[in-house]
C-alpha cells in the first residue's frame, strides 16, 4: 500500500498539470451532467415497515385524488380580547378571507371555521385551513401571494392572524452569518497551524472542489436513481469536513518530509505513502460507518448515507492525487517562512507541545486513563433518559408565525389539538361499514386521552374512512406516545367487534413509529459499524488492543456527546444561552447522525495520530518513545483538524432553528470530546499502560493477516530518488534554491 501510493504521489506530482487538468474536466463533465438531469423526485417521506406508512399508503389507493400530500395551510384567527370571533363583524372578515384563498388554480379547497365546527369553546379562536393539490415545493408565486394578501387584509380588520402547514412555512436555514464565522475561523485555524497562506488554502481549495464535484454528481443522477434534494446534506458536510483534513495530513506531512532535506517530488511521494496510507484507511472506516446507515431501514437515511460515502471516497482520491498536483506547482509555497529561510532543518521537535503532553501522560497513565473515562461517564449519565421525536413547530422561535400559531390552537383548543391521531378504517370486509366504522370511533372515542374524535369521512366506493382523533397532550408529550401504543395494544378487541379493521396514522403517529424505528436501529447499527472498523484497524495496526481501544474511546466519545444533547436540548440546562426557546424530545435521526459522522471523524484522528505512533514502534522506537514520537509530528495536526471541525458544527448552532442547533451543537461537542480527551488522553493512557503488549498480535494471526505497510516500513528502503525522476527537474532545481 504505502509503496503504491509513494508511486502515485511522485507520479501526480511529476504530471501536475495533466492531474489538474483532470480534475477540473471531472467538475466540468458532472456540472454540465447536473444542469441538464431533470428535477429529482422526492420520495424521502417514505418508511416503509412502519404502520403509519402502510396507513398512509392505504389512504393513496382509497382515496385517489385526494392530495394527502398536498400543501396545506391552517390560518388561526384570534379576536381582540373581550371580543369573539363568532361575532358579525368578524365573522365576514373571515368569511371573506376563506373566499379570496379559495380562489386559485392549485386550491384543492378552502374551508370556513363556521362550517368545520372549528371554532374554540369560548369563541375566542377559530382556524381555517386551505389546501392544494401539489406539493409545497410546487406552489407558484402567484398562489403563495393570494393566500398571503387574504392573510394581510385579515389582519388588518384588527383580528391577530396567524399561518401554521407547509404552505408558507419557513426552511430551515443552516447558521448563516455564524456559519460563515465558522468557516472563516477554520482558515485562520489553518494559517496558525502552517504559517503560511498557501498552506493553509490548499486544504480548503481541494475540500471544497471535491463537495462540488460531489454535490454536482448527486444532482445529475438525482432523477436516474431517485435521489431528493436533501440527500446531498450529509454528503457536502462530511465532504467538506474529510476533505479538509485528508488534505491537512498530505500537506503535514509533506512539510515535515521537506524539512528533513528531501526533494519536492521525493516528499511528495513520501506524504503519499505515508499520511496518504493513514487517509485511505480513515476514509475507509467513514465510508463503513456511512453505508451502514442502510441498516436502519429508511430509503431517506440510506441514500444520504451512500452518497456523503460517495463524497467522502471523492475527497480521499482527491487528497492522495490533486494534492501532491498542487504542491507541484508551488512546492516551496507550503513551507512556513521559516522553513524557506533557513531551508533544510534538524528535527527540533523533541520539546514541542505534543510531545510535553504525551510525556506528561506516560508519568501518569492511571490518573489521566481515570479522569478521562470517569469525566466522561459522568456527562454521559442522561443519555439514559434519551426520548426521540420530530419537533415541529413548537420547537421554532416564537419570531415565527408558525410557532404563534401552534400556541394559538393550543390555547384555544387543547395542547393535543396540534398534533392529531389519523384512523384509517378499512371496512372492505364488513357487513356493514359505516356501523363498523362508527364502532371503532367509539371505542376510540372512549380511550382515556382522547378528547375527541371528529365525524368520519368516506371513500367514494364507501369501504374506507378516516378520521381523526385528538389526544389530551401535545405532539411531544409522552403520554400521547402511551396513548398511540393503548389504541393499537386494544386494537384485537376493537376490531373484532367492529368486523373490520384499522391503523393509526398521521404526522404525530409517523414520528412515534419513525423514532422507535430508529431507535431500535441503533443498537445493531454501532456493532456493525464499530465490528467492521475493529477488523479494519486490525489490518493496519497488526494489533489486537488498539483497535479495541478505538472502538472503546469512540463509544465513550459519541455516549458523551449524546448526554450533553439530552441534558441542554431535552433538559433545559443552559438552552437559553444556545437561543433554544422549547426543550423536548431529541429529533430521531439525530443519534444516527451523531454516531454515523463522529465514528467517521474520529477514526480519522485515530489512524493519523496511532499510524505515527506505530510508524515510529516498527522502526525501533520503544513503546514509550513511540508515543512521544507520535504526539510530536501528529498532535498539532490532529488538533487543527479538530478545532477546524468544531469551528465549522458549531456555526449550525447559530441557527434558528432548534433541529439545526441541535445538529451543530453534538457534533462541535462530539469532536471536541474525542480529539481533546478520547485522543489526546485516554488513548495515549492506555498505550502507556499495555506497552508492548499495545501492539501484540497472535503469530497465526500475524501470518494470516496481509501486510498492508501503512506505516510505510518499505519507503525507508526505497531510494531517495529513482530513475523515473530525472536528474535537473525543474523541482529539484527550485528545491535547491531554497
Amino acid at each position: 500500500m504505502a509503496t503504491f501510493l509513494y508511486r502515485l504521489g511522485r507520479l501526480a506530482f511529476r504530471r501536475r498539470w495533466f492531474v489538474a487538468l483532470l480534475w477540473v474536466a471531472v467538475l466540468a463533465a458532472v456540472g454540465f451532467g447536473a444542469a441538464k438531469a431533470p428535477a429529482a423526485s422526492d420520495d424521502a417521506s417514505t418508511m416503509p415497515g412502519i404502520e403509519s406508512q402502510k396507513a398512509f399508503d392505504l389512504l393513496e389507493q382509497r382515496f385517489p385524488g385526494s392530495a394527502a400530500d398536498g400543501a396545506n395551510a391552517r390560518v388561526v384567527f384570534v379576536a381582540p380580547s373581550g371580543q369573539k370571533v363568532t361575532a358579525a363583524d368578524n365573522r365576514a372578515v373571515i368569511e371573506k378571507f376563506v373566499d379570496e384563498a379559495g380562489d386559485g388554480s392549485q386550491v384543492a379547497s378552502a374551508v370556513s371555521p363556521f362550517q368545520a365546527k372549528a371554532v374554540s369553546k369560548d369563541s375566542s379562536t377559530a382556524y381555517a385551513t386551505v389546501t392544494y393539490k401539489v406539493k409545497a415545493d410546487d406552489l407558484t408565486d402567484a398562489a403563495k401571494k393570494t393566500l398571503e394578501d387574504a392573510i394581510a387584509q385579515a389582519r388588518d380588520s384588527g383580528l391577530t392572524v396567524e399561518v401554521g402547514g407547509t404552505a408558507l412555512a419557513t426552511q430551515p436555514a443552516a447558521g448563516g452569518a455564524a456559519e460563515v464565522i465558522g468557516i472563516s475561523i477554520a482558515a485562520l485555524v489553518l494559517l496558525v497551524t502552517f504559517g503560511s497562506m498557501a498552506a493553509a488554502g490548499l486544504p480548503l481549495l481541494t475540500a471544497i472542489l471535491g463537495v462540488g464535484i460531489s454535490m454536482a454528481s448527486i444532482l445529475a443522477l438525482a432523477s436516474t436513481l431517485g435521489l431528493s434534494e436533501t440527500t446531498g446534506t450529509l454528503a457536502t458536510m462530511l465532504g467538506l469536513a474529510c476533505g479538509i483534513d485528508y488534505a491537512l495530513f498530505i500537506v503535514s506531512r509533506y512539510r515535515e518530509e521537506r524539512a528533513k532535506g528531501h526533494t519536492p517530488q521525493e516528499a511528495a511521494g513520501l506524504a503519499a505513502g505515508t499520511a496518504g496510507s493513514a487517509v485511505v484507511f480513515a476514509g475507509l472506516t467513514v465510508v463503513i460507518a456511512l453505508a451502514g446507515l442502510s441498516v436502519v431501514g429508511i430509503p431517506m437515511l440510506t441514500k444520504m448515507g451512500l452518497a456523503a460515502a460517495a463524497a467522502v471516497v471523492v475527497g480521499v482520491i482527491i487528497s492522495l492525487t490533486l494534492v501532491p498536483a498542487l504542491l507541484g506547482f508551488w512546492p516551496n509555497a507550503v513551507l512556513s517562512r521559516s522553513t524557506r529561510k533557513r531551508g533544510v532543518s534538524k528535527d527540533s521537535g523533541e520539546n514541542n507541545g505534543g510531545s510535553r503532553w504525551a510525556r506528561f501522560v506516560l508519568r501518569r497513565p492511571v490518573p489521566v486513563l481515570l479522569l478521562s473515562m470517569v469525566g466522561l461517564g459522568v456527562i454521559a449519565v442522561p443519555v439514559m433518559d434519551l426520548q426521540l421525536g420530530m419537533p415541529g413547530d413548537e420547537a421554532k422561535s416564537t419570531s415565527t408565525t408558525e410557532r404563534r400559531a401552534y400556541d394559538d390552537l393550543a390555547k384555544g383548543f387543547g395542547p393535543g389539538f396540534n398534533g392529531p391521531l389519523t384512523i384509517v378504517v378499512d371496512a372492505k370486509g364488513a357487513d356493514d361499514p359505516k356501523a363498523a366504522v362508527t364502532t371503532i370511533s367509539e371505542k376510540i372515542g372512549a380511550t382515556k386521552g382522547v378528547v375527541s374524535v371528529s365525524a368520519a369521512r368516506f371513500n367514494t366506493a364507501g369501504d374506507t374512512a378516516v378520521f381523526s382523533a385528538v389526544p389530551s397532550t401535545s405532539p411531544t408529550d409522552k403520554k400521547t406516545q402511551d396513548l398511540v401504543h393503548t389504541i393499537r395494544d386494544n386494537r384485537p378487541a376493537t376490531e373484532s367487534a367492529a368486523g373490520a379493521t384499522f391503523e393509526v396514522t398521521g404526522t404525530t403517529a409517523l414520528n412515534i413509529d419513525v423514532s422507535q424505528k430508529v431507535q431500535s436501529a441503533l443498537i445493531p447499527y454501532l456493532i456493525i459499524v464499530v465490528g467492521l472498523a475493529i477488523v479494519l484497524l486490525l489490518l493496519v495496526f497488526r494489533s489486537i488492543f488498539v483497535p479495541l481501544k478505538a472502538a472503546a474511546g469512540f463509544l465513550l466519545s459519541v455516549l458523551a456527546a449524546l448526554g450533553s444533547v439530552v441534558a441542554v436540548f431535552q433538559w433545559g440546562w443552559g438552552a437559553s444561552l444556545l437561543g433554544v426557546q422549547e426543550t423536548g424530545p431529541i429529533m430521531n435521526m439525530m443519534p444516527i447522525f451523531l454516531v454515523g459522522i463522529v465514528f467517521g471523524l474520529a477514526m480519522d484522528y485515530e489512524v493519523f495520530l496511532v499510524a505515527r505512533m506505530r510508524e515510529a514502534y516498527v522502526h525501533g522506537d520503544r513503546p514509550g518513545q513511540a508515543i512521544a514520537t507520535g504526539f510530536r509530528y501528529s498532535a498539532r495536526v490532529v488538533v487543527a483538524a479538530a478545532l477546524i471541525m468544531m469551528a465549522v458544527f458549531s456555526g449550525f448552532i447559530g441557527a434558528s432553528e432548534s433541529m439545526i442547533k441541535t445538529i451543530g451543537f453534538g457534533l462541535a461537542i462530539a469532536v471536541l470530546f474525542d480529539a481533546f480527551v478520547v485522543r489526546m488522553a485516554f488513548v495515549p493512557a492506555v498505550l502507556a499502560l499495555l506497552g508492548k503488549a499495545a501492539w501484540w498480535l497472535p503469530r497465526w494471526l500475524d501470518k494470516a493477516l496481509p501486510n498492508i505497510d501503512v506505516e510505510g516500513e518499505a519507503l525507508t528502503h526505497h531510494p531517495a530518488e529513482t530513475p523515473d525522476e530525472p536528474a535537473g527537474h525543474p523541482a529539484d532545481r527550485e528545491s535547491a534554491r531554497v
